[in-house]
């Protein structure tokens, strides 16, 4: 099983440091490379918030994967790149495509292409777009993951759909990788399994699962699969959990009141560690491995490790060393 790592990328991924410095996004690229990590993973927002995860409703700033996965080839020569995921509304799919095309041919053929229907009302309003029902924007991915597929092997893409369409369209130069990047989809409802045993070459879902509940939606994958007629094991399967290790229980627990202090306020209040542990890769190392291990039995191929208390944070740098340690050495 490959591991990945969930970057910084928001002013509140670094404790005491605002705004997040693009240094730090390179330091922690870096980190994972060296670390023995397969991939870097970037989310897309304009900008976030914390309140549905417990913490603070202000809108925080944060970079934007495209560019940044751009800047971070030339940074990092091994690692792969990935989008988890790309929002489909804030970009006209055609324009995705040859820009996602560049970043592939930039980084010598590195690229996984993640993309999501989209969650957050505010991007929306902030767009002057109102924000589609779920089926809509379901429709919408289905046009978007077809363009942007049709155009990463340079086309003539001719594709007439309700909300993406191209009328002979050519990208070149094309990805370097042929026939083309995987595209995967990010979600787990029951028709987004289906879109993506229809359309995508993998699946993805984050950031709390335990193997029970992930094993309930990989049947509800594998029926979609088979009414297709596809073998659901041509379906490239990542995950990402919230992540903590220690080197025994008492250092687990000392890195656990750490993380707690440095999360954002509201997010770990009253949490405890055994609370935390539920649905996420937390544990001494001994377990840590023994928990891969079963996620590995369930056939996920990229694990991606989110080294804090809400998505794309990351706590102390010796959290990350120990984690890649542990996870690429099991």
């Amino acid at each position: 099983m490959r591991i990945g790592l969930a970057l910084p990328q928001y002013d509140y991924s670094v404790a005491q440091e605002r705004p997040l410095r693009f240094e730090t996004i390179v330091e922690h690229a870096l980190l994972a490379e060296a670390g023995g990590a397969d991939s870097v993973w970037l989310s897309d927002h304009l900008f976030l918030d914390l309140a549905k995860y417990g913490g603070s409703d202000r809108r925080e700033g944060c970079f934007d994967p495209i560019v940044t996965l751009s800047a971070l080839a030339r940074a990092v020569p091994r690692v792969r790149l990935g989008t988890l995921v790309l929002l489909e509304a804030l970009r006209p799919a055609a324009v995705l495509a040859k820009a996602l095309a560049t970043v592939d041919r930039v980084s010598g053929g590195r690229l996984d292409v993640g993309l999501g229907a989209g969650w957050y009302a505010p991007e929306y309003t902030a767009l002057g777009m109102d924000m589609p029902r779920p089926g809509e924007r379901l429709d919408r991915l289905v046009d978007a993951l077809e363009v942007v597929k049709g155009l990463l092997g340079g086309g003539p893409l001719t594709y007439e759909g309700l909300h993406h369409r191209t009328r002979g369209a050519v990208n070149r130069p094309s990805a370097v990788q042929q026939p083309r990047p995987r595209v995967f989809v990010g979600g787990k409802g029951d028709r987004l399994l289906r879109l993506a045993a229809q359309h995508a070459d993998g699946w993805n879902t984050c950031w709390v699962w335990t193997p029970d509940a992930y094993r309930e939606r990989l049947r509800v994958l594998d029926d979609a699969c088979a009414s297709v007629g596809r073998d659901p094991a041509s379906m490239w399967r990542t995950l990402g959990l919230y992540a903590l290790c220690g080197e025994d229980e008492r250092d687990l627990e000392r890195r656990f009141d750490r993380l707690r202090a440095q999360s954002p306020k509201g997010v770990l209040d009253g949490v405890d560690l055994a609370t935390f542990r539920v649905g996420r890769l937390v544990g001494t190392v001994d377990e840590v491995r023994a928990q891969l291990r079963e996620w590995e039995g369930l056939g996920i191929d990229t694990l991606v490790l989110g080294v804090g208390s809400v998505p794309f944070q990351v706590s102390a740098r010796d959290d990350v060393e120990l984690l890649l340690d542990t996870c690429t050495r099991s």
